[in-house]
């Protein structure tokens, strides 16, 4: 049985979808202003890891992931280029989905612009309005938190320093603001960005447009919502808010939350020189999949310290894996080794175990290393079947549908070096071992790197 950390009640709860082995989950997406740094993409990661391990336990998952197109942050940067909202978020829309596939993230099912889904946040809006908990004020229209009871329950705000009718404008805001928050802002002339709608010329704010594009797309109850911790307040409180007033319905069972990424144990700041953009990673050389692989080894709800050194280590650790897998194109002896299915047996229930409690990664991690190491064990002593190949290697591929590290490249070398590798084999049957290691140090200089095993020579490119 699954279990996640439930933000709205702070404790660790058994996962129960609203429809059978079926979960609708929303995943907050980027504000395509700038490219997506690192801290960012911890979060995506983490949502990627949630998705797929959802999909490899049975479930069919309908995922939304919102893209924020409009607002202050995107009307500034387009403003300040010259250029059309459209153009400005097109560009890093394209840079983001770009960037998904290097650190192979599953694509959502929707991933819905909230310029395209303005009548569906006026739609709410009139509700809210209709039911007396939003007013309108100055060409704006707010949500009056007073008028909702429960406000605060996910994030556990302190309500008392609530001032009736203070209002905040702005999108995003410090937590200390408790303050009635906008829904509908009146037309700024000077940003050039605004909707004629039955609620007045204006453009939306930020919040009521996850509540729009979740609720379009999963109904107006679903069961998972995710996001980092820094969308609590007030992101996802205002989210709770504004929905169950419109629809009288609990909005979301499980809210899901990922803790902050440092950077050598300091928050990330582009005046601290510790501010990484993915492609700021990748220009330095790194592989996507070892930066994928970092931001997914950290239990989600515990900070991940980022390191460049820590990032060398899991370039090390990946490649290792990768040559752990492609070695197993080698063929064992006809003697099948049981002992070798028990093992693989309990390394998926130690993966699956350790997933199941609130995707508890590390642990999951370690029942695989250890697999490795025993079969490395068994392959070095020579017990290790045919059938054993094919079943440790059916094994890691199954959980790469949830961990996605494996490198499937082919590898090919020359007529000329397969030579080289079949004249040493035939000199070491001869015991002719000087002739056979000038021959391995000759094929080291061209990158070409061997390893003597009970069923044969195997090689791997440096």
């Amino acid at each position: 049985m699954i279990k996640f950390y439930n933000t709205l009640t702070k404790r660790k709860e058994e996962f129960s979808p609203i429809e059978e082995k079926i979960v609708k989950l929303y995943t907050c997406g980027p504000t395509v202003y700038d490219l997506a740094h690192i801290g960012n993409f911890r979060a995506y990661v983490f949502e990627d890891l949630l998705y797929r391990y959802l999909e490899f336990r049975g479930y069919k998952v309908i995922r939304v992931m919102n893209i924020t197109d409009v607002d202050d942050k995107t009307i500034n940067g387009a403003k300040s280029k010259g250029i059309s909202l459209r153009e400005y978020t097109d560009r890093y829309i394209k840079i983001f989905i770009e960037d998904m596939e290097r650190l192979r993230l599953k694509k959502p099912d929707y991933m819905p612009r909230a310029t395209e889904h303005i009548n569906e946040m006026v739609e709410i809006i009139k509700k809210l309005l209709k039911k007396g908990y939003a007013y309108y004020k100055d060409g704006s229209i707010y949500f009056s938190i007073s008028k909702f009871p429960s406000y605060g329950k996910l994030s556990g705000i302190d309500l008392s320093s609530i001032k009736v009718g203070a209002r905040v404008d702005k999108d995003e805001y410090e937590k200390e603001d408790v303050k009635d928050f906008v829904l509908w802002k009146k037309v700024k002339e000077e940003e050039g960005v605004w909707w004629d709608t039955e609620i007045g010329r204006g453009r939306p704010g930020w919040h009521i447009e996850c509540s729009a594009m979740s609720m379009k797309y999963l109904g107006e109850s679903f069961d998972i919502h995710t996001g980092g911790v820094d969308n609590i307040f007030p992101h996802h409180e205002n989210e709770i808010a504004q929905s169950e007033a419109a629809t009288g319905k609990k909005f979301v069972n499980y809210w899901l939350h990922c803790a902050h990424l440092l950077v050598n144990g300091e928050k990330m700041s582009k005046s601290k020189g510790n501010f990484y953009t993915l492609r700021d990673l990748l220009n330095k050389g790194y592989n996507p999949i070892a930066i994928r692989y970092l931001l997914l080894s950290t239990h989600y709800r515990d900070p991940l310290n980022f390191t460049e050194n820590s990032l060398k280590q899991a370039e090390n650790t990946v490649k290792n894996y990768n040559e752990f897998y492609r070695g197993l194109n080698i063929c064992g002896y006809e003697k099948y080794n049981p002992e070798i299915k028990k093992e693989i047996e309990k390394a998926k229930e130690g993966f699956i175990e350790y997933l199941d409690d609130d995707l508890n990664i590390s642990p999951a991690l370690s029942s695989i290393f250890s697999l490795i190491k025993k079969v490395n064990i068994f392959f070095s002593k020579g017990e290790f079947g045919r059938d054993n190949v094919k079943e440790v290697r059916e094994f890691i591929e199954d959980i790469d549908k949830v961990l996605c590290i494996i490198e499937k490249k082919e590898e090919s070398l020359s007529e000329d070096i397969l030579n080289l590798i079949k004249e040493r084999e035939k000199a070491r049957k001869e015991k002719d071992y000087k002739k056979a290691d000038e021959i391995r140090n000759v094929l080291k200089e061209k990158g070409i790197m061997l390893e003597d095993t009970p069923y044969g020579t195997r090689w791997k490119k440096n």
